[in-house]
């Protein structure tokens, strides 16, 4: 960011000179691209010498300031600083930020004006080949320009971050943006990175709000303590920083930050190990605009977390390009639920051993303007993960609760089933927004709606979803371990869940004829579910061997397209009314 070392930028000024001529014909020639660099930044800028004696400034400087570089040649830069900021105090924070090498210090920026704004003033030392200080390169930052005295405190909170004292998002988009005007008039590379700290709510958790904000400002010293005196560290929300680098793209460093993060942290006694994920972006290889750069960033750094965590990752643009697709994909999705273009079909449930049907479980359809009736294979893999899971969870549950007061207006009595993403599940309002749909349809009892939780959700987090879990059954509402046998379940947390019915994942049992290692799974399941004392059901029944097979592993519980099809609710009734003529199908027990 500065003039090289032992160098310094010279030009002519005096009236004859006008600002014109400053920027663009009286400076040495040639300059170097440094030099250059000083004289073009959008940034506010001077040098000073070992003694602090202002050798030169930017015009961006003089514009800020209102004097101009024949002017404030020889004097201290603490001249800029407001009278009403104390001289004795500004002098004292002064000296203490000139014993660094490099360091940051808000104060009052008076100009010629008179006028008094809060700025951030950045120093750096420049040494000469023998090590000694031949320089002083200082950034002057205002941050509002319309700020009286009154408002300082409140400025302050606007632009940094209260608990770390780092520049907040707010902040730090400016600096992003003076910092790609600088690097383009340098010819330089600026790394742009979002770090996260790798499970960080479940720290927080742990320790208690306090405790994850002392461990929150411990490590955001630890990382800037690795940054050179231009480089910027900012927080900008939660567990999520901002690193803007001035250097080389350089995987050395990135290794070094994260070993440095992996050192423990001592907090309240204890004695903690974090990781975390880093995302990379370069200007100008990634030649967009700050946000956007933020944005890739950010997107990198959940890449990161993908591939495992405690890694850094580069963006990648054709990546990106994916990314754009499928956020187009879920912006269309969202509008199809606003538009009502969604429908549930339901597949009947049956116990074999009786012929009864015990129950329906609702589907998601997707009636789509142009392509016609999607299956959920469509649109689903758009939409997990995503909190328009938990809007398409809610519009499933209500739209169920509507069908099912409507069959019980016709006498139709059965229970409906409805599958729970992780997302949903584990969303901390869960259960209250339940409550508040059921109070809808108070004519329709809690326990004639059950609830379908994939296997992995309920590992994900296994005391959310236990706790989510009990709250529903003091509902009434029953629940059931869904796909079961596709994820890594424990025996302990199959015994911990308090689930009243397991269903064995149809990938399974639709080879479980002709595929030995299927037929071992299913079998193992159905013996788990019998030692636990779960009742089970098989998804995925398609023939009738599949079903005596299964009745002879003792699952009676069954539904697949050998019972029924999907089918939309109007059918039900018909279907119904067919079900006990096929004899075949039932006393299978």
């Amino acid at each position: 960011m500065c003039p090289s070392q032992g160098l310094v930028p010279e030009r002519k000024t005096g009236p004859s000179v006008g600002p014109d001529e400053r920027r663009h014909g009286a400076r040495r020639v040639p300059l170097p691209q440094a030099e250059q660099a000083f004289f073009d930044a959008s940034e506010a800028m001077l040098i000073t010498d070992a003694a602090q004696r202002i050798l030169a400034v930017n015009p961006a400087l003089e514009a800020l300031v209102g004097l101009d570089e024949a002017t404030l040649r020889g004097r201290s830069p603490d001249c800029f600083v407001a009278p009403q900021q104390g001289a004795s105090q500004c002098l004292a924070d002064w000296q203490l930020l000139l014993q660094e090498e490099q360091g940051r210090l808000e104060m009052l920026l008076h100009d010629a004006r008179g006028a008094s704004r809060p700025a951030l003033f950045s120093f750096r030392r420049v040494r000469d080949a023998a090590g000694a200080v031949s320089h002083h390169v200082v950034t002057l930052t205002a941050l509002d320009r319309a700020l009286s005295e009154p408002r300082r405190r409140a400025s302050r909170e606007a632009y940094f971050d209260a608990l770390t004292g780092l520049p907040n998002l707010r902040l730090v988009t400016q600096l992003l943006q003076d910092a790609i005007a600088h690097a383009q008039g340098a010819g330089e590379t600026l790394v742009v990175c979002c770090l996260d700290i790798d499970h960080f709510k479940r720290l927080n958790d742990q320790l208690g709000e306090l405790a994850g904000d002392r461990l929150l400002a411990s490590f955001a010293r630890r990382v800037s303590h690795l940054l050179a005196g231009d480089e910027v560290l900012a927080r900008i929300g939660g567990d999520e920083f901002v690193l803007l680098l001035h250097r080389q793209p350089d995987e050395a460093f990135l290794e070094r930050l994260l070993t440095a993060i992996r050192q423990p942290l001592l907090v309240d006694g204890q004695s903690l190990r974090l990781t975390a994920s880093i995302g990379v972006t370069l200007y100008p290889d990634d030649e967009q605009e700050g946000d956007v750069l933020l944005r890739h960033a950010t997107q990198a750094m959940y890449r990161a977390k993908q591939r495992g965590r405690n890694t850094y990752h580069r963006f990648d643009p054709g990546h990106d390009r994916q990314l754009q697709v499928r956020e187009a994909q879920r912006e269309r999705f969202a509008r199809a639920i606003d538009n009502d273009e969604l429908c549930l079909y339901y597949q009947p449930q049956v116990d074999m051993g009786s012929g009864r049907v015990i129950g329906l479980e609702a589907l998601v359809r997707w009636q789509h303007p142009e392509r016609g009736l999607l299956a959920p294979g469509e649109f689903l893999p758009v939409v997990e993960g995503t909190p328009l899971a938990a809007s398409l969870g809610e519009w499933v549950i209500q739209r169920a609760l509507s069908q099912l007061s409507a069959w019980q207006a016709v006498g139709i009595e059965l229970p409906v089933s409805v599958n729970i993403s992780p997302v949903h599940l584990l969303q901390a309002n869960f259960v209250v927004r339940l409550e508040q749909l059921l109070a809808h349809y108070p004519q329709v009892a809690p326990q004639r709606l059950k609830l379908e939780v994939l296997e992995s959700a309920a590992m994900h987090d296994i005391q959310a979803a236990l706790e989510a879990i009990h709250r529903c059954k003091s509902l009434g509402i029953a629940t059931a371990i869904d796909d079961f046998g596709t994820g890594f379940s424990s025996l302990t947390y199959l015994r911990q869940l308090p689930v009243d019915l397991i269903k064995i994942d149809q990938s399974f049992v639709r080879d479980m004829l002709v595929d030995a290692n299927d037929m071992a799974i299913v079998e193992s399941v159905i013996y788990m579910a019998k030692r636990f004392g779960r009742p089970m059901l098989a998804e995925g029944v398609e023939t009738l061997e599949h079903a005596r097979a299964l009745a002879g592993l003792g699952c009676l519980q069954a539904q697949g397209y050998g019972i029924a099809r999907p089918m939309p609710p109007e059918q039900l009734p018909s279907w119904l009314a067919t079900w006990p003529g096929r004899g075949e199908w039932q006393r299978l027990g």
